[in-house]
C-alpha cells in the first residue's frame, strides 16, 4: 500500500470514526452551524475580494500588499476552524506502519483543507476584476495562486505555535509578535502613520510580485511540513506514554473553603482543576490574556472608541472565561460522574460550587478593566452592571447546558483532546452569551438611555444571582430525568 492509497484509507476511517461517535447526532447539528457560518464568511470574503480588486485600479499586487492583514486575521481565525492532527493521529500510532506516515498523511490533508481553499472566494472575485480592467492573464493567475499558496503556508506557522501553545501558554506572545511585525514601523513613525504603513504595503506588494517569492515560499512550506511532522509525533507520544507526568511534591488544603461543608469541598476541587489540569489551566491562561489585550486596546488605543464596540468588548471580557469554561460543563466530572450520583443531590452542591467559583472570578476583568475607566472610556456603572449580568443572567443561561452535556473532557490531554463543541445547544447559547445582552444593551439605548439601562441591568443580574438556589435547583431536577442517558454518553465517551 503507497502513501496515496493510506492516506485514502485513513481519511475514510476518520469519517467512519464522525459517524460512530455517540456524540454523532449533536454533532451534525454542529456542523450545521458551522456550514450556515462558512456561507457568511464566503460572503464576506467575496465582498472584501471584490473591494480590493477595484481598489487596485488594474494593476496587479494589492492582494500581495494586503497579506499582512489576512494572513494575521486567518491565523486567529484557525483557533476555531483548525485542529491539531494528534486526536486523529492517536489510534495509529501502535500499528505496523512507519511511526511518521499518519501523521504525514494528516498534514497533507491540512494543506488540502476546506478551509484553506475558501480563501478563494476572495482571491478569485479580485483577479476577475482585475482581467476585466485588462491586467494580464498570467500576472493575475500568479498571484491568485500565490495569495492561496501564503494561506496554506499560514496553516502549517499556526499548526506549529498551535502545538507549542497547548503546551505552555507563553507560546502566544511570539506568535503574536510574528503578525505584528510588520506593523512595528508605525510604531516607530507614528507621526506619519500613513507614510510608514504605505511603505510596508509597497514593500509587501514588491515581494510578493517578484520571481523570487514563489520558490522561497514553497521551500519554507516544505521546511515547516517536517518541523510539524517532528513535533506532532514527539508531543502525541509523550501523552499516549504519559511520559511528561510528574510526581506531586505538594498538595494545597485550602483550609478556607472548609467552612462551607460539601459546596467548599467542591469549590476545592474547581480550583485545584484550574491549576493543575492542562486542559482547563491553558483555558484560564488564554482567557486572562485576551482580557488583559482588549483591556489595554481600549484603554490606550482609539480603535474601539464608538459605544457599541465598548458595550461589546466589555462583556465579552466579562463572559470570555466563564463561557469557554462553562460551554462544557459536567465535561470534566464526566470522568467519575458515576461518584456524583452515588450521594443524593450531590449535583446540585457541586453547580452551586461552580456557580459561586465563577462569579468570582469576574472580580478579576473587574479590576483590568480599571485602568478604563479611570482613561474616560468605560462608566463604573457600565463595568458593574456587565460584572453583575454576567454573574447573573448568563450564567443562568450556559449553566442550562448542564442537563445536556454528555461528552467527558479529558483532564491532561490537549494534543489529542477533543473538539471543542458537542452540540449545537452549546454553539448558540454561546452566541445568545456574547451577543444578546449587547443587543439588549442597543435598544435600552435607543428607547430610555445608557444609563437607565445599565440600573435595569444591575436589576436583572441581582435578581437571578439571588435566586440561583431555585434555578440550580430546576437543572437539578431535568439531569435527573436524563441521568442514565448522560452517564451512557459520559462513559463511552471517555479517553481510557
Amino acid at each position: 500500500m503507497n502513501k496515496f492509497q493510506l492516506y485514502r484509507l485513513l481519511r475514510k476511517n476518520t469519517n467512519l470514526s464522525y459517524k460512530r461517535s455517540p456524540a454523532f447526532e449533536q454533532n451534525k447539528w454542529a456542523k450545521l452551524l458551522i456550514y450556515i457560518g462558512g456561507g457568511m464568511f464566503a460572503l464576506y470574503l467575496i465582498m472584501y475580494g471584490c473591494i480590493a480588486g477595484m481598489a487596485a485600479e488594474g494593476t496587479a499586487g494589492t492582494m500581495m500588499g494586503a497579506a499582512m492583514i489576512y494572513m494575521a486575521v486567518d491565523f486567529l481565525l484557525r483557533f476555531i476552524v483548525q485542529t491539531t492532527p494528534g486526536m486523529m493521529v492517536k489510534p495509529y500510532i501502535l500499528q505496523p506502519i512507519s511511526r511518521y506516515t499518519a501523521i504525514e498523511c494528516f498534514l497533507v490533508g491540512e494543506h488540502v483543507s476546506g478551509y484553506n481553499f475558501l480563501w478563494l472566494c476572495m482571491f478569485v472575485p479580485y483577479g476577475i476584476i482585475l482581467l476585466f480592467a485588462g491586467e494580464s492573464f498570467g500576472l493575475v493567475l500568479y498571484e491568485v495562486i500565490a495569495a492561496e499558496i501564503l494561506i496554506i503556508l499560514n496553516s502549517q506557522i499556526y499548526l506549529f505555535f498551535r502545538t507549542l501553545i497547548n503546551r505552555t501558554v507563553l507560546w502566544l506572545i511570539p506568535a503574536l509578535a510574528l503578525y505584528a511585525l510588520p506593523y512595528s514601523t508605525i510604531l516607530f513613525n507614528f507621526s506619519h502613520k500613513a507614510e510608514a504603513i504605505e511603505k510596508v504595503f509597497d514593500a509587501y506588494t514588491t515581494f510578493g510580485m517578484s520571481v523570487y517569492m514563489l520558490p522561497l515560499v514553497l521551500l519554507v512550506i516544505c521546511g515547516m511540513f517536517f518541523v510539524n511532522r517532528y513535533f506532532q509525533f514527539k508531543y502525541v507520544y509523550e501523552e499516549i506514554s504519559k511520559k511528561t507526568e510528574k510526581e506531586l511534591k505538594h498538595v494545597s488544603q485550602f483550609a478556607f473553603f472548609e467552612r462551607f461543608g460539601l459546596i467548599g469541598e467542591y469549590l476545592k476541587i474547581e480550583l485545584k482543576s484550574n491549576l493543575r489540569n492542562k486542559t482547563m489551566r491553558a483555558r484560564c491562561i488564554m482567557s486572562l490574556v485576551a482580557v488583559i489585550i482588549f483591556s489595554l486596546l481600549i484603554t490606550y488605543t482609539s480603535i474601539y472608541d464608538n459605544e457599541l464596540m465598548q458595550n461589546f468588548w466589555c462583556l465579552y471580557c466579562f463572559a470570555l472565561y466563564g463561557a469557554t469554561a462553562l460551554i462544557k460543563i459536567m465535561g470534566q466530572e464526566g470522568n467519575y460522574i458515576e461518584l456524583l450520583m452515588m450521594h443524593r443531590e450531590n449535583i446540585i452542591a457541586l453547580l452551586t460550587a461552580k456557580f459561586w467559583f465563577y462569579s468570582a472570578v469576574l472580580i478579576i476583568p473587574f479590576v483590568i478593566m480599571l485602568p478604563a475607566v479611570f482613561a474616560g472610556k468605560y462608566t463604573l456603572l457600565m463595568i458593574t452592571a456587565y460584572m453583575l449580568l454576567t454573574a447573573g443572567f448568563l450564567h443562568f443561561v450556559i449553566f442550562q447546558l448542564a442537563v445536556y452535556n454528555k461528552q467527558t473532557i479529558p483532564l491532561q490531554l490537549k494534543v489529542t483532546a477533543k473538539g471543542n463543541f458537542e452540540n449545537g445547544r452549546q454553539l448558540v447559547i454561546e452566541l445568545f452569551a456574547f451577543f444578546g445582552p449587547v443587543l439588549i444593551t442597543g435598544l435600552g439605548y435607543l428607547l430610555i438611555g445608557l444609563t437607565y439601562t445599565y440600573i435595569i441591568m444591575c436589576i436583572i443580574g441581582l435578581a437571578f444571582i439571588l435566586t440561583h438556589h431555585l434555578w440550580i435547583r430546576n437543572i437539578y431536577n431535568r439531569m435527573m430525568k436524563r441521568r442514565y442517558e448522560n452517564i451512557e454518553g459520559f462513559v463511552s465517551t471517555r479517553d481510557f
